[in-house]
């Protein structure tokens, strides 16, 4: 038999197994293993109920799960000292889960997912009789989907209509069905998962690099042509434009920069050349920072200097 014959890692588990004083250490202690060491808020600790069913391979995993109310977290010290840098995806099926990641909130109802990584500090509550699916997924596969881009992943997705819906479908799937699976067939359904889930967080942008091409330079010849709008950002391109923020971002991403880096840099390079132009001799270096969309002058001066090592007043003077 060989490895991709084998079948699929399944393991069943309840706190019923223990006494009700154990059964916070308990599930603390299984939840450990399926992850990496995490915090623990139990409102009651006492008499904890929870259970889980775990599909496994060396690639992936999948856990459905149920218990009653608990908060987890991974505060900066257990991430330095227990690091873990593949994706979670979260997605609730019945109760509702509260969480907290870089300052941000998300109330995910029923059927409203997040992909999210525990190698930043976050914390997550489950309220009474909660019930739910959690993936970990490789950061590999969302990285070649997605970028080094955690901004993008970290959002809220609705997983009840539409592509979303058809994530949500396939992992409720996978779930049932993996017991029976041999693991190659669970990793390649589950690849699939992965691709159809960064599909529907990206807007259904296509990943091909010369696309990426097309969207980036389509942005940046907007930014040259409406360079001089003080409210410029990426947001204002992708409407203009048609496209989602992030998809913009994702392309640029690609491109090594930022949207608000180019606009920057657009602005920056302007600024040059009207300071060394005879005809804006009659403007002030103040003017023509603030008709840039610079909030002051120190704020420009200091960008300036940064990037052409010399201060305005040194360049309208050379």
């Amino acid at each position: 038999m060989t490895v991709n014959d084998m079948a699929v890692f399944v393991q069943n588990a309840t706190t019923r197994v223990v006494a009700p004083q154990e059964r916070a250490d308990y599930w603390s202690e299984l939840i450990n293993s399926y992850h990496r060491r995490l915090g623990y808020a139990f409102p009651d600790g006492s008499d904890f109920e929870g259970r889980t069913t775990l599909r496994r391979t060396p690639d992936y995993q999948l856990i459905g799960w149920e218990s009653d109310a608990v908060t987890y977290y991974r505060s900066p010290g257990l991430v330095r000292g227990d690091s873990d840098d593949d994706f979670r995806l979260l997605l609730p099926t019945a109760g509702q889960v509260d969480l907290w990641q870089a300052g941000e909130h998300a109330r995910l109802p029923s059927g409203v997912g997040c992909l999210v990584t525990i190698d930043r500090p976050f914390a997550f509550s489950l309220g009474d009789g909660s019930r739910g699916l959690l993936m970990t997924i490789p950061r590999r596969e969302v990285d070649q989907r997605l970028g080094h881009t955690p901004e993008l992943a970290a959002t809220p997705a609705d997983l009840t209509s539409g592509l979303g819906r058809v994530v949500a479908d396939l992992a409720a799937a996978l779930f049932a069905e993996g017991g029976d699976l041999t693991r190659h067939q669970f990793d390649t359904a589950s690849s699939h998962l992965v691709e159809l889930l960064c599909m529907h967080i990206i807007g259904d942008l296509p990943t091909s690099p010369g696309h990426l091409a097309d969207v980036e330079a389509a942005v940046r010849h907007y930014v040259r042509t409406h360079i001089e709008d003080p409210d410029l950002t990426g947001a204002k391109i992708a409407r203009a434009l048609g496209w989602s923020l992030r998809q913009i971002q994702l392309a640029f991403q690609h491109a090594g920069t930022t949207p608000s880096e180019l606009i920057k840099e657009e602005r920056l390079q302007l600024a040059y050349s009207r300071l060394r132009s005879p005809g804006y001799r009659d403007r002030s270096i103040t003017d023509i920072a603030m008709g840039l969309g610079f909030s002051s002058a120190s704020v420009f001066s200091t960008a300036f200097r940064r990037r052409f090592d010399a201060s305005p007043r040194d360049v309208r003077h050379g």
